[in-house]
């Protein structure tokens, strides 16, 4: 399995822009279509959001790769919060 280490330069990346920014998928459109057929786990749950915000620490799985987000030098102190979990209302 491949295992790649995605490092952020900001609080968070969405689902889709991190497959095309790690190649695995070749084009934002294709991404969408990966997450949208139900390919793509995220910290080991499937992940049918195109636009889920990840965050470091959080695992992306899909047909033999893994990505690991990792904190980047600029990037905030990551929080705990799933991206799959649903915020809470105020």
């Amino acid at each position: 399995m491949q295992q790649l280490d995605f490092e952020l330069r900001g609080d968070f990346i969405t689902l889709d822009a991190l497959l095309k920014a790690t190649g695995l998928a070749h084009s934002g459109g294709a991404a969408k279509a990966m997450v949208a057929a139900g390919k793509v786990a995220v910290d080991g749950r499937e992940e049918l959001r195109k636009t889920c915000k990840l965050r470091a620490g959080q695992v992306v799985a899909l047909h033999g790769a893994r990505v690991r987000i990792v904190a980047g030098a600029t990037a905030a102190t990551a929080t705990s919060s799933s991206c799959c979990d649903p915020a809470p209302r105020s």
